[in-house]
Order: structure tokens, then C-alpha cells, then sequence
């Protein structure tokens, strides 16, 4: 197994672990979870940000990011659970077949980003999306009528491409400064803003699709 591989696998586990920690705890613990990865991203954030305006653009698009992850832990903790999901099994999905498949590069300005990539970032979240949902509609109180087999699929399909718009967003800023990472607090990751760039698309972007759409 390569070395970087190895170090995002335990990296992974590690993270996966206290942000379960944090989540299920929920209240003050959470509230200060949030608070610690906003200063982190924040600090790299920095480093990426060209000039004033776009730094503080990106703050307060941090700042609603993180808030609604707040608001939909503590009130509609299913469907957060289902926007995260979404976004890492997105995220697996376009890093194992891009690596596997390679194939054609997407776009420009996040060269390691494929065709087969993308697609195996749909195929993964909606894999897992539908297993959720499935599970969660059997053993839960979760409307039927809204989540139909369609309805479902078109969710998943608009945050797994919410997410992935996110990590390219994020690819971009560090195309102009040349980096590639947002930071090195991460083994195998990266930056805080590596792990979380297609999240905090995703939770307010997902946020916005289950009030309008569902």
C-alpha cells in the first residue's frame, strides 16, 4: 500500500472518530467543534484569499456553512447525517476510481480531477445515499411521501454536485497560489479546507434543497 494512501486511511479514521465524537455529544461540544474547525479553516483561508474583498467573502460564507450545520445537527440531525454522507462518499468515490480509472482530466484547474473521477463520485454517494435512506425510512420517522425513489436520486445527485463544485472552488484558489494543499495539519489530506472544501457547500447547499425543493 502506498505510503500517502496509508496516511489518508488512518488520517481518515482518526477524523471519522472525533467528529462522531463531537456530533453525537451534541450542545456545547459540537458549538465548540464547529468554533475549532472555523478558526483552522479560517488560518488557511488566509493563504488562499487574493485580496480583502474575497477574504472576506470566504469567511462569511464559512460562517453560514458552519452555522446551518449547527442548525440542521439540532434540528434535522437525519438529513445532516445524509449531506455529510453524501459528501464524503462523493469525495471516496472520485478519489478511489480516478486513481483506479484515470482516464481524461476534467478541467483545468484541478488537474487531478477526471471524468471517471466525477462519475465515481455519483456512483459511491448514490450508493450510499439510497442505502441511508433506506435504512432510515424503515427505522425512523422520515416522510415517504417526500423521499420517494426519485425525489431521492435527484437529492443526491444535486448534493454530490454541490459538493464536487465545492472541492473545484476550493482547487482554484490554490491553482493561483500554487499550493497543493490548503494546509499540512492533515496527513494524507492535507489542510482543514482540503477535507471540508465540498462540505461546506454541500450543508448549505443541501440545506437550501430540502426547504425549497422537499
Amino acid at each position: 500500500m502506498p505510503e500517502n494512501l496509508f496516511k489518508r486511511i488512518v488520517t481518515s479514521f482518526i477524523i471519522s472518530s472525533i467528529f462522531l465524537f463531537f456530533l453525537i455529544k451534541g450542545g456545547v461540544y459540537f458549538v465548540f467543534f464547529l468554533l475549532l474547525v472555523y478558526i483552522l479553516s479560517i488560518l488557511e483561508w488566509i493563504k488562499l484569499s487574493n485580496n480583502r474583498i474575497i477574504f472576506i467573502i470566504g469567511l462569511l460564507f464559512l460562517s453560514l456553512s458552519l452555522t446551518t450545520a449547527l442548525i440542521l445537527r439540532n434540528n434535522n440531525f437525519l438529513i445532516f447525517i445524509l449531506i455529510i454522507l453524501i459528501s464524503i462518499s462523493s469525495d471516496i468515490g472520485g478519489y478511489v476510481f480516478g486513481k483506479i480509472f484515470k482516464g481524461p482530466k476534467l478541467t483545468k484547474i484541478s488537474p487531478n480531477k477526471t471524468y471517471t473521477g466525477m462519475f465515481g463520485s455519483y456512483i459511491v454517494s448514490m450508493l450510499i445515499g439510497l442505502i441511508y435512506l433506506n435504512y432510515i425510512k424503515k427505522n425512523f420517522q422520515l416522510n415517504n411521501e417526500i423521499f420517494t425513489l426519485n425525489t431521492s436520486v435527484i437529492f443526491i445527485l444535486l448534493i454530490s454536485t454541490i459538493s464536487q463544485f465545492g472541492d473545484l472552488i476550493v482547487s482554484y484558489f490554490k491553482r493561483l497560489k500554487k499550493l497543493n494543499d490548503t494546509g499540512k495539519i492533515l496527513p494524507g489530506h492535507g489542510g482543514i479546507l482540503d477535507r471540508i472544501d465540498g462540505m461546506i457547500f454541500a450543508i448549505p447547499g443541501g440545506y437550501l434543497v430540502y426547504i425549497l425543493i422537499l
